[in-house]
């Protein structure tokens, strides 16, 4: 029982978990393109969101991620430099339109943990800017890339895909916030250190709602889409109902980050027998 727990913990811990569900919404993307998956794509977005979550979480201070003081954080390190391998590896089998936006995005993640000057502040420390800066790092990664992987021109439809993508991400990091909002920094001003908690799930609600009805302001509705959006809804809503100051350790970090690859699960099962 120890062993199979290390490896729980090792899986949430080293960011497979939360890279897992950014390579899920990619996949997605290509899902409601209706376009095949590009393998190289998705396993770049994978290695590269685990070395860019352990940077954020590990590495803020560069003498932190080379120099570690126990074998489990050991352990970590040396997984994500190999992902950083893996990553530029299926990089190189990418266009270079998809190397400019990797660019512009790593540039943006980079700056979200470390502060260009030493007297500036980074991204994250910005009050209240912190979680719109991963939701459009995550949509960068899980529907810009994939738009611009599958050469598919601007349209209205795919500015609505986007737009939903970022709501969907910041409902998903609401509960990270709710859990976290007595160890933040009183100075990042997250959403529930400055309307509470309760509001905050309130907002959630809404958010979620909105989500859903910007399905209808397509120019085209598929009835498949409306279907898996509802689902992922339900469970949503389910999600904000539950009194998240009261979560285990295990909520958010495994069954709120899951809620994608659970998405993808939804998609898949649907295309194949539907």
């Amino acid at each position: 029982m120890g062993t199979l727990k290390f490896i729980f913990n090792f899986y949430l811990n080293a960011s497979i978990h939360v890279s897992l569900a950014v390579v899920s919404l990619a996949a997605i993307t290509f899902d409601l393109l209706a376009i095949s998956w590009n393998f190289f794509l998705l396993g770049f977005v994978f290695f590269a969101s685990v070395v860019c979550y352990n940077f954020v979480k590990y590495g803020v201070e560069a003498h932190k991620y080379l120099i570690v003081s126990n074998a489990y954080h050991r352990a970590i390190q040396v997984f994500s430099f190999l992902s950083f391998g893996f990553a530029i590896y299926f990089l190189w089998y990418l266009s270079p339109k998809i190397w400019v936006a990797v660019f512009v995005l790593g540039i943006l993640s980079t700056l979200y943990a470390v502060p260009m000057l030493p007297n500036l502040k980074n991204l994250r420390s910005l009050g209240g800017f912190k979680i719109y800066i991963v939701a459009l790092v995550w949509v960068g990664f899980t529907a810009l890339l994939p738009i611009l992987d599958a050469n598919v021109l601007p349209t209205w439809d795919l500015g609505m895909l986007c737009l939903q993508r970022f709501i969907l991400v910041l409902i998903l990091i609401l509960p990270f916030e709710i859990r976290d909002m007595h160890r933040d920094d009183k100075a990042l001003k997250t959403l529930p250190q400055v309307i509470g908690p309760k509001k905050t799930q309130k907002l959630g609600l809404v958010l979620i709602g909105i989500f859903f009805l910007l399905t209808f302001f397509k120019d085209v509705v598929d009835g498949k889409e409306v279907l898996l959006r509802s689902v992922l809804v339900l469970f949503l809503v389910l999600i904000f109902l539950f009194d998240q100051r009261r979560q285990s350790n295990y909520f958010a970090s495994f069954w709120v980050e899951g809620i994608p690859i659970f998405w993808l699960v939804l998609f898949r099962f649907v295309n194949e027998f539907f």
